[in-house]
């Protein structure tokens, strides 16, 4: 009785764990039909002229060639208008829970003015949301994880590798500054800039559920066989580097979420914290100066990506493209890091605690700029 009891449960378990499977596959095959290009002025206030498909292309900035994403920036004039010719790509497809899991063998991170991000917001922010899976700026070595939510939604320090540090997701929680949300930082080197350059990259996942969500980095080489099979189960892997979890009804403040992948420059977060960075200041007085007359600075300032696979529970596809989606993005305005972070390893300054001016916001029906 009691062995066919265990075998029952093991059973089970097993079908629970092969729950997750893959929706869809982004990549060099798919990749400019699946993502569109924004090309509105930057809500971040960077020294960036986000692109559109055409420039990109004939420029260089986009590349699906040979297998894999190639997404860069002008590296060869100087900048003049609004900033540094870039590329930021939004998801035509919104998504509601999943598995979400990034392969990338080079990113911008690790150069002064950058300001790279991989990241998913939904349509009313902050009220639908926002996940920051890879962040930083300038020579930062270590990646921070972000949730920006509306009233109601903070976490626990509790089964995760990072470390946290702010706990309340609201975007105006008391006892901490403007739009911090809950940031965890990974205090390991090689998910981020320059170190997760020289390792060849690796696989970075994030898994969001009625429940929890969590992110897990894996070096080259590291991933799971579950995962490299696209069969993956998160239950069976390591402790995740990031996981929120605590007093936050998730449904309640994430939803209808897009992708997005972005190089950004300057503006309110890696201008702000310029004068940090000694290695960085030492270059330039501003960071804007920096980026303007520096373009050969910024030739390995890409992302080059393998693939991007969404997996679903159950099979159940939760991807839907008719969702309006505003391009507001994240507004980061950064003060000093406290005198008790410690120097991350590698080089760079670790991201300091969070500190962010309410973003801007476009409204669909009038176009304006909201601040």
């Amino acid at each position: 009785m009691y062995f066919f009891t265990f075998l029952f449960q093991a059973i089970l378990l097993e079908i629970c764990a092969a729950s997750y499977v893959l929706e869809t596959s982004y990549t060099s095959a798919n990749w400019l039909d699946e993502f569109s290009f924004f090309t509105s002025a930057d809500p971040t206030a960077g020294y960036v002229n986000y692109v559109d498909q055409t420039t990109a292309t004939n420029n260089g900035y986009i590349n699906t060639d040979n297998g894999h994403v190639y997404m860069g920036v002008d590296s060869t004039n100087i900048a003049s208008g609004s900033g540094r010719n870039s590329v930021r790509i939004t998801s035509n497809a919104v998504y509601n829970y999943g598995l979400f899991a990034l392969d990338v063998s080079h990113m911008p991170g690790g150069i002064c003015g950058t300001w790279p991000a991989f990241w998913m917001f939904g349509p009313n922010w902050p009220n639908d949301g926002e996940i920051d899976i890879i962040e930083g700026v300038n020579d930062n070595a270590n990646n921070a994880m972000t949730l920006h939510t509306s009233n109601g939604c903070s976490i626990t320090d509790s089964s995760f590798t990072g470390t946290m540090t702010t706990s309340n997701c609201y975007v105006d929680a008391p006892n901490q500054s403007t739009n911090s949300g809950c940031d965890i930082q990974d205090q390991t080197t090689q998910s981020y800039g320059t170190e997760f350059n020289s390792n060849g990259g690796g696989v970075i996942a994030m898994e969001w559920t009625s429940s929890d969500i969590n992110i897990w980095f894996f070096p080259r080489g590291t991933a799971p066989s579950d995962l490299e099979a696209k069969k993956p189960n998160p239950a069976s892997w390591k402790e995740p580097v990031a996981q929120y979890q605590g007093d936050c009804n998730i449904p309640s403040h994430f939803a209808n979420m897009s992708i997005v992948l972005n190089t950004d420059f300057c503006g309110d977060w890696a201008g702000d914290v310029w004068g940090y960075s000694s290695y960085c200041s030492s270059l330039a007085d501003s960071c804007n100066d920096y980026v303007q007359n520096n373009p050969s600075a910024f030739a390995n300032a890409s992302w080059l990506i393998n693939s991007l696979n969404v997996y679903q529970s159950n099979g159940n596809a939760t991807a839907a493209s008719s969702v309006a989606v505003s391009p507001a993005g994240h507004q980061k305005n950064q003060t000093a890091p406290l005198l008790s972070t410690p120097l991350a390893m590698g080089g760079g300054l670790p991201n300091p605690p969070k500190k962010r001016m309410m973003r801007k916001g476009r409204s669909m029906m009038g176009g304006n700029w909201l601040k």
